[in-house]
């Protein structure tokens, strides 16, 4: 093995310096630990949400690939993104956002037929998912919000055309700055996402139906 010269122990320096840069409010401990976090929101369907006779499919949830990583982000101050050192989630951001919007569907009892796309159902209608942030964000404040922000589309299927569309913005304060409690944080982001796209998918969809049958 050839010895490392003075300048190459230098670039490794500043490459290990550069590395541990990208780990932000992680302490050695929690490096080593390398912790996995695995939100599991559970969402109770409400009773004022109609009850409709159509089948709906979910197409995959897109992200940008700096959206829909396994490090979990977070957002110190505007115009810049880091990681928390030693902790990831244990499924991608996509996933669990369209798991939730989909399990909160089938329990809720509301809805007839609903299934991912190419599940074989023939669907009425098409739910669109685009997952456009999803980091904890100190926005200039002590302790950082769990922040989600998704874009939802609503297609007929026959018709292809878009019956409505929407951006959710959901911001949950963390109890501390820890990533323990950031990913608590999440959990509870995640318990509102669901509610609100399950609830606003079954409302226009209802209204879209209704008003096709006039």
């Amino acid at each position: 093995m050839k010895p490392i010269t003075l300048f190459g122990r230098a670039v490794l320096a500043a490459g290990v310096l550069a590395l541990g840069a990208c780990s932000l409010l992680g302490g050695a401990g929690e490096r080593e630990r390398g912790m996995i976090y695995a939100p599991d929101p559970q969402v109770q369907a409400d009773p004022a949400w109609p009850r409709v006779d159509w089948q709906l499919s979910i197409n995959p949830t897109t992200a940008a690939r700096t959206v829909d990583t396994f490090r979990i982000t977070v957002r110190p101050v505007p115009g810049e993104l880091q990681v928390y050192g030693g902790a990831s989630w244990a499924r991608a951001p996509s996933d669990m956002v369209e798991d939730v919007v989909l399990r909160t569907l089938e329990d809720s009892g509301h809805v007839p037929g609903v299934a991912r796309r190419g599940s074989g159902i023939a669907p009425d209608y098409r739910l669109l998912l685009e997952l456009r942030r999803f980091e904890a964000d100190y926005a200039g404040r002590a302790v950082p919000s769990a922040t989600i922000e998704l874009h939802a589309k609503l297609l007929h299927a026959r018709e292809q055309g878009i019956v409505a569309a929407r951006t959710f913005i959901f911001a949950e304060p963390a109890a501390a700055t820890d990533v323990g409690s950031v990913a608590a944080a999440y959990e509870r982001a995640l318990e509102s996402l669901g509610r609100d796209v399950a609830g606003w998918t079954l409302a226009t969809g209802d209204a879209h139906a209704r008003s096709a049958s006039d």
